[in-house]
């Protein structure tokens, strides 16, 4: 399972990427992605919407099931993967790179020390 040294990680499966002092870049992991299977559909998160941490923001529909997507911190959606809509597959070819899904504009830089490190989140995951 590939797990990038250099992102975070939720118990729920989202990775996320620093990509400023106050935006990240979410998707969800290879380990969720290969788990649900064929990305068929792709809810985005619209955009400006407030979250909190661990709430829902998003839905990956697969050929087996729909997975929510949560918020990994409070903040508020500034950007959405428009290339979903059009090739939800991308999840699974590349997850961590086209695949991503939202960018949220975060609150508290703070929260990101709940997140997990790549250790961690291999040990999750075993």
């Amino acid at each position: 399972m590939n797990v990038p040294d250099d992102l975070l990680y939720t118990e729920s499966h989202e990775w996320i990427k620093r990509e400023n002092n106050d935006t990240v870049r979410v998707g969800v992991t290879d380990h969720a992605q290969s788990e649900l299977t064929d990305v068929v559909y792709v809810e985005l998160p619209k955009m400006d919407r407030q979250a909190n941490a661990k709430e829902p923001i998003a839905v990956v529909e697969s050929v087996k099931a729909a997975s929510d997507i949560y918020a990994p911190v409070k903040g508020s959606v500034v950007e959405v993967n428009k290339a979903l809509e059009a090739d939800p597959s991308l999840i699974n070819r590349e997850p961590y790179g086209q695949g991503w899904i939202f960018v949220l504009k975060i609150d508290n830089a703070d929260e990101l020390k709940q997140l997990k490190n790549a250790a961690a989140y291999r040990k999750q995951i075993g």
